[in-house]
């Protein structure tokens, strides 16, 4: 079997999305009426595989979840939506009169939020979009988007693109899943094998597949609220609130120091 072709696997799965939830396009499936189901496939270090529905990138609130309608409530000022993807988060916001922006860097999802009617859209990664001149007074990272600080490495560096881009007194509002509530055999196991490699328990090694497309390995952390903590130490940002009545997930918001 040939290895997958590296791409914006991400993008092409959100395009599809998008395409079977307004009715424009892919082909349907011979002999039948309905498209093809757009699957999201997350294959793990391990050789773990989950698959789910695409959609839900696309809900609209009636379709979220508790916490991130909670989530939006805490937002103020101007907004960065951080991996915005679809747009979903970041156009209710806008509907709302906030100025958001929606950064991301995978072209087909920009793409699809554009298409959507999302106004401010930057196709770039954290780093290289912190020498902006724009200011904002909250960072967004929905849809388990803390796991973009993946790990003690990457976060001061993540964490520090963000306070280059704060204005006095900036939050940032995260969904973040605490690892370590499960019973399941393999996480269990995959929690402790990282434990013994110096990484933390919920510590991902992932790619995203869709078709013959796969993005590259990353790393993608599930931390719980201490571990949070610990790894905001030395950087320019404080945990301010954990509001995790819907356990396994939480939200946490973040203020800059000073």
């Amino acid at each position: 079997m040939d290895p997958p072709v590296i791409g914006d696997a991400f993008g092409e799965m959100i395009r599809d999305a998008y395409a079977v939830r307004t009715g424009i396009g892919p082909r349907p499936l011979a002999g039948g009426r309905l498209p093809r189901p757009v699957i999201e496939v997350i294959e793990r270090d391990d050789g773990l595989i989950n698959g789910a529905p695409a959609d839900h990138y696309l809900d609209e609130p009636d379709a979220w979840q508790p916490y991130d309608h909670r989530a939006l409530r805490l937002c103020r000022g101007r907004v960065l939506d951080v991996g915005v993807g679809a747009g979903r988060s970041a156009l209710e916001l806008q509907r709302r009169g906030f100025a958001v922006t929606g950064l991301d860097t995978s072209l087909g999802a920009i793409e699809v939020a554009r298409k959507r009617g999302l106004h401010d859209t930057v196709l770039n990664t954290v780093d290289e979009f912190s020498r902006a001149s724009v200011r904002y007074d909250t960072f967004l990272l929905l849809g388990n988007n803390l796991g973009l600080l993946e790990g003690p490495e990457r976060a001061p560096v993540f964490l520090a693109a963000l306070a280059r881009l704060a204005s006095p007194g900036a939050r940032i509002v995260a969904q973040g899943t605490d690892p370590y509530g499960t019973r399941d055999s393999l996480h269990v196991a995959y929690h402790r094998r990282n434990i013994e490699r110096g990484r933390l328990g919920g510590q991902l090694r992932l790619r995203l597949r869709y078709r013959e497309l796969a993005t590259e390995w990353f790393d993608y952390l599930n931390c719980s609220a201490t571990e949070l903590e610990d790894l905001l130490v030395g950087t320019a940002w404080r945990l301010k609130s954990i509001d995790d009545r819907d356990r396994p997930y939480y939200l946490a918001v973040m203020e800059l120091a000073g």
